[in-house]
């Protein structure tokens, strides 16, 4: 025997990650199952690049440099001579480079492409999915931008608007799915006060129509962009992606709360731009950033508490209908939330296959094996692989209702198996309605300790911070995740959400009609009678409580409703491919959730074994009866 040094005795051989796009068992999973086999030969190539390209050293350099390298503000608002100044916002190389990986990738400029129809917004959002993880969370001011870019394109295609407010959101809709890194633009979401979260009915930001003086600096002077006929003050107290170009954010007008865009900065021609003595150039625009806030997580993304005193913004839509327009951002934000969690799900998953791949432990009486060869290992990685599954096919069906809903018109038939869970046109926007704050509470919470699983089968190595091997870091991960169970809405909040849309007097029939039509069909083609009659009882609670007394209960409800879904799709997916391995990942879900019988999920079950629980986790498709692979 020899001691072991600092550079002599065993060194654990480093894990190798494989691509998520080709063996990420669920990924290729939803892909075929969600998408025609057309649209899937035409972006499967792009998509297997690019899960190459999110695994190079280069764009983990730059997630390490964001990291260490975090934003802060210069100065103190004001000069060496005690004149106020605008504060500045600094954000390291490694966010820029990003930033212009992901617009030069189309991450929200997709959604606004034509040719996909209405399976853009899945394969959008699957191409996101496996970015998430190596982004350092420039997808949140992405998700935003996907948000506003939305918003201002309803109004540019259906609103009266002025020729003069058709220049200006033309001008911002067309920054915001640019695909040049030069000229693309972020967006941010100012809705938080500190007087409430979510809850921004008693907003103490004013919005007065004060129109600017003819002669008034522009927002842009070389494209003749006016600032906006309305000044805007208050202070936000929760505001991401405060390096953006742009805002949408929530204001009192007399008439009550209302929607507005903001450039974040405008022209000021007397501003001393240089040491030099140089004036004209650009500042906040009316905006003063108080403080940075120091989080948990998502350390490289700027969030900040910002007073806004003469802001100049522009009306979106009417006065009083601030939250109509809003719940447009928070559709697209609440859905890219589900899809930012279980992108760290999936690399996590990633990580623990590779590690078991190559990390060998003690199996009794001297001898050793590697992980994948220890059956309980591998029944928990089988379990979670199971977990995983479900999530991913809730978020991408609510994935492919968005798209629906933002392409009424295409004809493009659905896959066969998604055919049983399209809705009728009229029952898409109702279930919208419901689905998306379901699966922003289910997924964002379910995918923290799934994570943080993955993190824990790493053993020690998987709780540090491993900027050095930064593909590694599932600390990272998790402490950026935890964040998304939070924003957009936290469980109660959504929860309550849900309730009130199925309980609303104009719209809540109309959903519970939507779930009724879907689940029962479904139901009905899957052999799932069970489910059907779970779900009749949970209908007959919604429609004969009151809204009260159901939010007295709100939380098991949702969680009721969306994993009767995920069953629903688990036995859709089954049924596309009728291979023995999805059957069991099937029988296993359902097991855990609602009362199992052999009709539910086919006869000709596998027995567990160590041989199952692999081609569970590493996605291979077909067994012998006996279980060994072919």
């Amino acid at each position: 025997m020899e001691p072991a040094s600092a550079n002599t005795g065993f060194f654990q051989l480093s894990p190798t990650l494989k691509n998520q796009f080709l063996h990420d068992p669920s990924i290729k999973r939803v892909f075929k199952l969600f998408l025609p086999s057309d649209i899937g030969r035409t972006v499967a190539l792009e998509i297997t690049n690019l899960g190459e390209e999110v695994l190079q050293q280069r764009i983990f350099d730059w997630v390490t440099d964001a990291e260490k390298n975090q934003p802060y503000i210069t100065g103190g608002g004001r000069n060496a001579f005690g004149q106020s100044i605008s504060t500045n916002l600094v954000v390291t190389e490694g966010w820029r480079k990003l930033q212009h990986f992901s617009v030069e990738n189309g991450f929200v400029s997709q959604g606004y492409e034509t040719g996909l129809d209405q399976y853009t917004r899945i394969v959008q959002y699957l191409r996101q999915l496996i970015f998430e993880s190596s982004s350092a969370n420039v997808g949140c001011p992405g998700a935003m931008a996907d948000g506003a870019a939305r918003v201002l394109q309803h109004h540019l295609r259906n609103s009266n608007l002025t020729p003069e407010e058709q220049k200006v959101f033309r001008n911002a809709y067309d920054h915001l799915v640019s695909r040049d890194p030069t000229s693309a633009w972020t967006s941010g979401q100012w809705m938080t006060e500190r007087i409430g979260g979510s809850d921004v009915s008693r907003s103490e930001t004013i919005a007065t129509y004060l129109p600017p003086p003819k002669d008034a600096p522009l927002c842009d002077p070389e494209n003749g962009i006016p600032l906006g006929p309305w000044s805007i003050d208050g202070f936000k107290w929760f505001s991401s992606a405060t390096d953006s170009n742009m805002t949408i954010l929530l204001a009192q007008t007399p008439i009550g709360l209302s929607a507005f865009y903001a450039p974040m900065r405008r022209h000021n021609p007397s501003l001393v731009a240089s040491a030099t003595g140089d004036t004209g150039g650009t500042e906040l625009n009316g905006i003063t950033i108080s403080r940075l806030k120091n989080k948990m997580g998502t350390k490289p993304l700027p969030t900040a508490e910002l007073q806004l005193r003469g802001t100049r913004a522009w009306l979106i839509g009417k006065e009083g209908q601030g939250i109509k327009e809003m719940s447009t951002i928070l559709t697209i934000t609440r859905i890219r939330s589900a899809i930012s969690a279980l992108g760290h799900v999936s690399r996590g998953l990633t990580i623990a296959r590779a590690f078991a791949e190559v990390r060998e432990v003690g199996s009794g009486r001297g001898k050793r094996m590697k992980l994948v060869e220890s059956t309980l290992h591998m029944r928990t990685l089988a379990d979670m692989t199971v977990e995983h599954h479900a999530m991913m096919l809730l978020t991408f069906y609510s994935s492919y209702l968005l798209g629906m809903e933002e392409n009424p018109s295409s004809a493009r038939p659905p896959p066969p198996a998604v055919a049983a869970i399209t809705p009728p046109p009229e029952s898409v926007t109702p279930l919208l309605r419901v689905i998306t704050p379901l699966l922003k509470a289910y997924v964002t919470k379910q995918a923290i300790p799934l994570i943080y699983s993955c993190m824990e089968s790493l053993g020690g190595v998987g709780y540090l911070e491993n900027a050095e091997s930064e593909y590694l870091n599932i600390a990272r991960l998790f402490r950026d995740a935890c964040v998304l169970n939070i924003w957009e809405g936290t469980t109660d909040v959504l929860s309550t959400d849900l309730i009130r849309a199925l309980k609303h007097p104009r719209g809540g029939s109309d959903s519970i009609k939507a779930l009724n039509s879907i689940i029962l069909s479904a139901a009905e083609g899957v052999g799932g009678a069970h489910i059907a009659t779970l779900w009749k009882v949970l209908k007959a609670q919604l429609e004969t409580d009151t809204q009260e007394g159901l939010l007295r209960d709100a939380r098991s409800i949702l969680w009721k409703l969306a994993e009767i879904l995920m069953v629903i799709l688990f036995l859709l997916d089954a049924q596309s491919n009728n291979g023995p391995v999805i059957r069991e990942m099937c029988r296993r879900y359902i097991s855990t959730r609602v009362v199992l019988t052999n009709q539910t999920v086919g006869s000709n079950r596998i027995e567990p074994s160590l041989e199952l629980d692999h081609a569970i986790v590493f996605g291979l498709e077909y067994l012998t009866p006996g279980g060994s692979k072919l």
